[in-house]
């Protein structure tokens, strides 16, 4: 009796030879040829599931944002069970850090696609803008339930301070990318952000909801008007 192909781990798997790859040569020098040779199976087979480059990129593109949401989850859980809105907008913005090897593969593939959308209309299309959009609405909503809860400072704007702690994070991740300093600094210059928001560091009550996980998205570029 023949195996059965299960299709969804197939593509799981080039998905992620297409990622190893872009992180040891960069998404713009990566070839379907490239990414089968990794996966260790024949360019049809990936022609097959996928039939051009551009939809391999943005298959590409949503397996990085699920990795980087179980990469939140799993700082969440190191966190406890209610972590409150400031320990989950730090979850969120340090794992866009590269302080380690999935955090480098992450910010510097993110930042590959976000400047291929530039000149790529389908990756610069709703599939690669919607992720950055779900960050900052994720981020601009744990502002305000800690803003209702008293532990956020009350005369800010939370969509504005989302946008900045987000932008502020992708710029720290290049610049430890580029070598201009260290994750230590950075980390420190985002925490030091957050102890300016938030009013009561390490005191979040219970009665506090519980943020739900299911709309984290990596941080990008600000919401378009």
């Amino acid at each position: 009796m023949p195996k059965r192909v299960d299709h969804e781990e197939r593509r799981a798997q080039i998905a992620e030879a297409l990622v190893r790859v872009a992180g040891r040569r960069g998404l713009h020098a990566v070839g379907m040829r490239d990414v089968a040779a990794e996966a260790g199976v024949s360019l049809r087979l990936v022609q097959y599931y996928f039939e051009t480059k551009e939809k391999l990129l943005l298959y590409g593109l949503q397996h990085l944002t699920d990795r980087f949401t179980a990469r939140v989850g799993a700082r969440l859980s190191a966190a406890g069970t209610d972590p409150g809105p400031r320990a989950t907008i730090e979850a969120l913005l340090l794992a866009s850090l590269p302080t380690d090897e999935e955090g480098r593969t992450f910010h510097l593939l993110y930042t590959s696609y976000a400047v291929l959308s530039v000149t790529d209309e389908a990756l610069a299309a709703q599939p690669f803008i919607d992720n950055p959009n779900a960050a900052e609405d994720a981020v601009t909503g744990l502002i305000r339930q800690a803003q209702e809860a008293e532990l956020a400072d009350p005369g800010t704007d939370p969509r504005t301070e989302a946008i900045a702690l987000l932008a502020m994070a992708a710029g720290m991740g290049s610049s430890i990318l580029v070598g201009q300093r260290g994750p230590e600094q950075a980390t420190a210059v985002l925490r030091h952000q957050l102890d300016r928001l938030f009013t009561t560091a390490g005191r979040e009550p219970t009665a506090v909801r519980p943020p739900s996980r299911a709309v984290v998205r990596p941080p990008g570029r600000p919401r378009s008007s």
